[in-house]
C-alpha cells in the first residue's frame, strides 16, 4: 500500500501547468497595423495583425457596414494579413485571440478609422455584366477622375480577365475621346463565338493619385456571341455580312464624299440607336443639317455610323456622305439587326489615310497586336 502511495504521488507532481497558472502567464503581445485606434489611419495597406510570445488562434474582422474582412492566418500563427487594403472612410472592428507560449488564452478588441479620400475614383466598364456581344469587343474600363502614370502599372495588376477557352490578351492604356483615362483589354486575335469572360479587379484601397482612391472591388462577366462581321467596299458602294467567315448577304449604300472620306481600318460596333436626330454641329459641321434617321449603327464616337438615309437620292450610286454609310431604311434595319454591339466592320478602299484613334470609340482593332502591346503600363 505504502508503495502504490508514493508512485501515485510522483505522478500527480509530474503533470503541466493548471487552466489557472497559464492565466497568471502573460498574454501575448498583439500589435495592429494600421494603428489600433487610430481615427485617420493611413490608406494603402492591409490590415496587419503580429503577435510575439504567442499564437493568433483567430481573427475576426467587419467593417462599419457589418461586412466580413477576409484575410489569412500565416502557417506558424504569429500574422494574420487582410485579403486586400483598407477601404477609406471607414471603421473596421477587429477581434483577435491569442495563446501565449505559456498557455494562456486572451481576446484582444481594436477598432480603427481609416483616413477620408480626397476623391473617390469610380469606373465604368463596357460591356455590361451578362451582355453578349460581337467578336471584337474589347473589355473597356473608363475612369471618372484622371489616374498619374506611376499608379497605372498597379492598378492594371489588380485587373484580371479569365476566359474559357483560354484566350491571349492585354491591357493597354486609353485616352477616350472624352478626355479621360480608360484601359482597354483586347484579345490578339477576335474572340472566339461562344467565349466565357469574366473581370474582376481587387481595387479596394488601391490609390489613384492626385488624392484619388477606389473604395470597392469589381466583378462583371460576360459572353461572346455569334461570328457577325462587315466589311464596306467604298469604291463598289457595298457593305457585305460574314457570318463565321461566310458571305451572307450584301446591301448598298453611300459612304463619305471625296471631301470627307470614310474613316478606314477595322471599325468596333460601340452601340446602337433605333432612332437618332443626325445633328451636323455634334461632328463639328455646325448648323448644316438636322436629320432624322432610323436604325442607326455607332462606329466612332467622333460621328462615323452606319444608318438609313432616305433623304438621299443616290444611295448605292454615288459616295456623297459627311463620312458615315448610309443606306436605305430596310437595309440600314437589316445591318442593324445582324451586327451586335462588338462586331467589327471593316473599311477597305478609301481615300482616308487618317488612322482613328483608339479612344475615338472601341478602336482598339486599328492597331497591330505589337503596337496594342506597347499599351501596356507593365513594360
Amino acid at each position: 500500500m505504502p508503495a502504490l502511495f508514493a508512485a501515485a504521488l510522483v505522478t500527480s507532481c509530474g503533470t503541466g501547468a493548471t487552466a489557472s497558472q497559464a492565466q497568471e502567464q502573460p498574454a501575448a503581445e498583439v500589435t495592429v497595423t494600421p494603428a489600433a485606434g487610430a481615427k485617420s489611419a493611413p490608406l494603402g495597406d492591409p490590415i496587419a495583425i503580429r503577435t510575439e510570445g504567442g499564437k493568433i488562434t483567430s481573427v475576426e474582422a467587419q467593417d462599419d457596414k457589418g461586412a466580413a474582412v477576409p484575410g489569412k492566418l500565416a502557417s506558424g500563427g504569429t500574422s494574420w494579413t487582410s485579403d486586400g487594403k483598407v477601404r477609406p472612410g471607414t471603421t473596421y472592428t477587429l477581434t483577435t485571440r491569442t495563446t501565449s507560449d505559456g498557455g494562456r488564452k486572451a481576446t484582444k478588441k481594436t477598432v480603427l478609422t481609416t483616413a477620408e479620400a480626397d476623391r473617390v475614383n469610380k469606373l465604368t466598364n463596357s460591356p455590361g455584366n451578362g451582355q453578349t456581344v460581337g467578336t471584337g469587343m474589347p473589355v473597356s474600363v473608363l475612369f471618372d477622375n484622371p489616374i498619374d502614370k506611376g499608379r497605372r502599372a498597379g492598378i492594371e495588376k489588380a485587373l484580371k480577365v479569365t476566359t474559357s477557352p483560354k484566350v491571349e490578351g492585354a491591357w493597354g492604356w486609353v485616352t477616350d475621346y472624352s478626355g479621360k483615362d480608360r484601359i482597354d483589354w483586347r484579345p490578339k486575335t477576335y474572340w472566339p463565338a461562344g467565349t466565357k469572360v469574366t473581370v474582376k479587379g481587387a481595387l479596394t484601397g488601391v490609390p489613384s493619385g492626385a488624392g484619388g482612391w477606389f473604395v470597392r472591388d469589381y466583378d462583371f462577366g460576360f459572353t461572346i456571341g455569334a461570328d457577325h462581321k462587315a466589311v464596306i467596299d467604298v469604291p463598289s458602294h457595298t457593305l457585305t455580312m460574314y457570318e463565321n467567315g461566310s458571305a451572307v448577304g450584301t446591301v448598298k449604300g453611300s459612304a463619305g464624299s471625296p471631301q470627307a472620306p470614310t474613316r478606314g481600318g477595322v471599325h468596333t460596333v460601340r452601340s446602337k440607336n433605333a432612332d437618332e436626330t443626325m445633328d451636323s454641329s455634334t461632328i463639328g459641321y455646325g448648323d448644316q443639317w438636322m436629320l432624322d434617321a432610323k436604325w442607326v449603327t455607332h462606329l466612332t464616337a467622333s460621328g462615323t455610323f452606319l444608318h438609313s438615309a432616305p433623304w438621299n437620292n443616290s444611295v448605292g450610286a454615288v459616295n456623297n456622305s459627311h463620312g458615315c454609310f448610309g443606306m436605305t431604311t430596310s437595309d440600314a434595319k437589316r445591318v442593324y439587326d445582324f451586327l451586335p454591339v462588338g462586331s467589327t466592320v471593316e473599311v477597305r478602299g478609301t481615300s482616308n489615310t487618317e488612322r482613328t484613334d483608339v479612344g475615338n470609340g472601341l478602336e482598339v482593332w486599328q492597331e497591330s497586336w505589337p503596337q496594342w502591346q506597347q499599351r501596356s503600363a507593365l513594360g
